[in-house]
């Protein structure tokens, strides 16, 4: 298998997997009621994932994005829209890699 081939495998089946757990988390929910604390735990499942994904990576990188991830957290944390935040995220880290 060639690497474009196998590289589009990857892809095709990275995309059918993040398919079926969307279809499935949709299955599974279909009788069930969203309220309350239910609904304040799936509220916090998004954040929670991408900081387990994030954290890692900006823990063992050096102290520009560590400081870098910081900032853009407090700018999270202030509930600006998205693109903002990723603008102040970027920025952040330019800025500090020139400086640290």
């Amino acid at each position: 298998m060639s690497a474009d081939l196998l590289s589009l495998a990857t892809i095709i089946a990275m995309a059918l997997a993040t398919y079926l757990t969307r279809i499935g988390g949709l299955y599974l929910m279909q009788g069930v009621t969203v309220k309350g604390r239910l609904k304040a735990a799936l509220d916090a499942l998004p954040p929670a994932v991408l900081m387990a994904v994030i954290a890692p990576t900006v823990l063992s990188s050096g102290p520009a994005e560590t400081i870098a991830a910081v900032i853009t957290a407090g700018a999270a944390f202030l509930r600006l829209p998205m693109i903002v935040v990723v603008a102040i995220g970027v920025a952040a880290v330019i800025a500090l890699r020139a400086v640290v």
